[in-house]
């Protein structure tokens, strides 16, 4: 934090507040701090740097903790007064999730809840073949999309994040990813992209997007049509995606062959210029792709 009343004792022009003002409301801000259990590590000139803790065992008793609380829940709930518990531990500076690693080790490192078993259902060797999936997904997409390589896109987003794995397999491009996690699905796998040292958030893609001011030069789709094909239209997640792209951008959509041909139609309306291609196995693969450039003319153009 910095600026008033962060050390108001340095220069500062404000003359609609007293010093003792100022004073109060510094001391306001550090009793919030400590009541959220933050450390002041940094106090210097006009900034100063408070740090979350890794446990509660030193304000177990000071802060008002949640007792029923799932801080992965995020998606239409109401705000609680009072502060989500950390994983519990039995010594101070003890982890309870494992440590972490480095940047940019952490993409490709097993995940701490993943390697404690934190997450029902999602074994480390899943975890694994995930990660070797979509490397081999990825060096496909730059076959069909060379302006991969040429660095023509900068903002790029996974509507159906999953694990994290299409982002971590992209981190070869001058890109970054917004990794999207469908509020609708029962795999809540937000706080395994965390982890992994990457950014995301939750969505139902049924509403609109909050995008402003940024649109996106790239768009993958990895089953989300057959995930909303009874909650929403085909065309209404297409018209919301394409409010999202920038003009000339790009999309990937990955689905079962018989949606990815109902979108093909759709996008047609939208005089999308893309087509159909086939995944990683060829032709006998389940899954099609489609593939769209609007950077390209309209056919007989």
């Amino acid at each position: 934090m910095s600026g008033p009343p962060i050390s108001w004792k340095s220069p500062c022009k404000d003359l609609n507040r007293t010093i003792k003002i100022l004073d109060d409301e510094k001391l306001a801000r550090e009793d919030i701090a400590s009541k959220l259990c933050w450390e002041m590590v940094s106090d210097k000139g006009a900034v100063s740097v408070w740090r979350k803790p890794s446990d509660h065992l030193h304000c177990v008793q000071e802060a008002k903790l949640c007792t029923e609380d799932n801080p992965d829940t995020a998606w239409y709930i109401n705000i609680s007064m009072c502060i989500s518990q950390l994983p519990r531990v039995d010594l101070v500076g003890d982890s309870a999730r494992g440590t972490m690693e480095k940047w940019p080790q952490r993409l490709a490192a097993v995940p701490p809840r993943i390697a404690n078993g934190g997450i029902k259902g999602i074994s480390i060797r899943a975890y694994k073949h995930d990660y070797s999936i979509w490397k081999r997904r990825v060096e496909l997409y730059g076959t069909y999309l060379k302006d991969l390589s040429r660095r023509s896109y900068r903002n790029v987003m996974d509507m159906n994040a999953g694990f994290g794995g299409f982002a971590a397999a992209m981190s070869k491009y001058p890109v970054w990813v917004m990794n999207v996690v469908p509020a609708n699905i029962t795999e809540n796998t937000l706080g395994i992209i965390y982890e992994r040292g990457l950014i995301g958030t939750y969505m139902d893609w049924c509403e609109a997007f909050s995008t402003y001011p940024r649109t996106y030069d790239l768009i993958h789709a990895n089953g989300v049509f057959t995930l909303y094909i009874d909650k929403c239209g085909t065309l209404d997640i297409l018209i919301e995606m394409d409010r999202i792209l920038r003009p000339g951008g790009a999309a990937i959509i990955r689905d079962a062959a018989d949606v990815v041909l109902k979108v093909k139609e759709a996008a047609d309306r939208l005089q999308w210029r893309s087509r159909v291609v086939d995944a990683e196995d060829g032709a006998s693969d389940p899954q099609k792709i489609l593939i769209v450039n609007n950077s390209l003319p309209l056919p007989g153009k």
